[in-house]
């Protein structure tokens, strides 16, 4: 299972897990480092790398902030930067009681939009809010908030590492998918970079591409989480064997981009001694070239798909290490991405 083969992703989504409708997570204090100020085009005006309309948030970025000061205050914040939507990662994050209702009010108050939900896979109880376990209430609330997207940041190794198991855990997605297909929703999934690597029993096969063969594209969607598909990038491009298996996440998109309506825009610093190969700063402050990577699908010539880019830091600093806590890195990111 996952925490036996990757105990650090396992830990991280079961931070977001307990994130739920039902009940509010308590902040965890998480590490961060102070960093240069964003960086900015060099003289005269530039277009925004992010086109107007489609710059957004994942709100577990901003856990600390949202449960220090509610979400009105955090979506007044999000305003004030120029963020278009918002991704939830649980409906209450340690705020206590609001309705869906209410936040429905406070997303329109604030002229935000409210463009998709991460939601557990499954669980071995069946009180806890997952698809697996309450896949009815999950897609109702979803509606409920006005969503288009519902989905998951869980990995597909439900039932283990090998491409029967993947295909398992493709045939629950794809059951998901017609579930949220018939409340007029779109379900997706959300990588990491363990997605990359090879099964267990086939050491030729990437498990990512077993992922996407297996699944229905008129049912499942994918939320390409940039900043981790490249760390598989650094961590998967040989096979277990030493043969070279080089791969470049933007040919993905490129190769089915109505596949991917919505990234995850987080940033890194090269660091060899990470086993990803980055660690995690705010966008703009990294080595990945974004520029490069948003401008490939923004510019693309004849019909576009509906791209929208969602801010994410999984250690964004706190109020320990900054005043501003986790809302500095919304702030800094924006202003990168829209260059202002």
């Amino acid at each position: 299972m996952t925490s036996e083969r990757n105990p650090e992703l396992h830990r991280a989504l079961r931070r977001r897990g307990f994130l739920g409708v039902a009940a509010g997570a308590t902040a965890a204090t998480m590490l961060g480092a102070g960093s240069a100020a964003a960086a900015q085009p060099a003289g005269g005006r530039h277009r925004p790398i992010v086109p107007r309309g489609k710059l957004g948030i994942q709100l577990y970025t901003l856990r600390d902030q949202t449960q220090a000061l509610g979400f009105a205050r955090v979506f007044e914040e999000l305003r004030r930067y120029g963020y278009d939507s918002v991704e939830f990662a649980g409906y209450t994050q340690g705020t206590g009681d609001i309705s869906l209702r209410q936040l429905r009010r406070l997303m329109r108050d604030n002229g935000l939009r409210g463009i998709g939900s991460h939601v557990g896979y499954y669980s071995d109880n069946p009180d806890d809010y997952t698809f697996a376990t309450q896949l009815d209430k999950v897609v109702d609330d979803a509606a409920a908030l006005g969503l288009p997207h519902v989905g998951t940041a869980a990995s597909p190794d439900r039932y283990g590492r090998t491409v029967d198991a993947w295909k398992r855990a493709a045939a629950d997605f794809n059951a998901y998918g017609e579930a949220a297909r018939k409340r007029g929703l779109k379900f997706y999934q959300h990588n990491h970079q363990m997605e990359f690597g090879f099964a267990e029993d086939r050491p030729d096969v990437r498990l990512y591409d077993v992922l996407l063969k297996e699944t229905d594209p008129e049912l499942v969607y994918l939320e390409m989480d940039i900043y981790w598909a490249y760390a598989g990038k650094h961590r998967f491009s040989a096979r277990p064997d030493g043969t070279p298996a080089p791969f470049e996440p933007l040919d993905y998109v490129k190769a089915a981009p109505h596949r991917y309506p919505l990234f995850h825009v987080k940033d890194g610093e090269h660091d060899e001694a990470s086993a990803d190969g980055y660690h995690m700063v705010d966008v703009g402050d990294g080595d990945i070239d974004y520029e490069r990577f948003i401008g490939a699908l923004t510019r693309r010539k004849g019909r576009h798909a509906d791209h929208h880019f969602l801010v994410e830091r999984d250690d964004a600093p706190d109020a320990d290490v900054n005043p501003a806590g986790s809302l500095s890195t919304a702030r800094r990111s924006a202003k990168y991405l829209r260059r202002r």
